[in-house]
């Protein structure tokens, strides 16, 4: 069974914006580099919620939907959604996805990983995937020795991580609420 992975997902807060950004790249196996531009971060729910995955594409889509289910279900609570989305695998009604994304709204950012957890990030940073370790590394120090804008630090996170990570290139998608 073929398996595609590798992205690198980074979101920051900062002075009352957020900011996600991740890279475009989708990787086969562990050597094959299948599609360069890929999308992995959206903006749902009228444009309120932000999210970026990462992981097996078929679990991170499957992932990305029941989460927007649980969004439309729950009037666009964040919190709330994400709650029960991962409640939903502790009582094991749903299989356990090999994905995790990072969600974000104008009060709230969230990491939500395939197995239930969910995590408020330390700092207003965070970053998953491939990359996710390098990217969170300079979001950290760009955060604290900068005034970089919230998106200004989440792009070159993706930037550097996408200079060490070679599950992770420099075409950069970034949203901001």
């Amino acid at each position: 069974m073929l398996e595609f992975k590798g992205t690198t997902i980074c979101a920051v807060k900062r002075d009352g914006k957020t900011a996600i950004a991740g890279d475009g790249q989708v990787t086969m196996s562990q050597s094959i580099i299948f599609k360069n531009n890929a999308v992995k971060v959206r903006r749902i729910y009228g444009g309120k919620v932000l999210f970026g995955f990462a992981g097996s594409v078929s679990d991170a889509f499957a992932l990305s939907e029941r989460f927007e289910e649980m969004l439309n279900k729950y009037s666009g609570n964040l919190m709330r959604s994400v709650v029960e989305l991962a409640e939903l695998w502790r009582t094991d009604k749903i299989r356990k996805l090999e994905a995790m994304m990072i969600t974000a709204d104008k009060d709230t950012l969230l990491i939500v990983s395939g197995t239930g957890e969910v995590i408020e990030p330390e700092e207003g940073v965070c970053a998953i995937g491939s990359g996710g370790n390098y990217a969170l590394a300079a979001a950290r120090a760009l955060l604290k020795e900068t005034d970089y804008s919230a998106e200004e630090i989440a792009k070159k996170a993706l930037h550097i991580a996408s200079e060490i990570c070679v599950f992770t290139n420099d075409h950069i998608t970034c949203e901001t609420l």
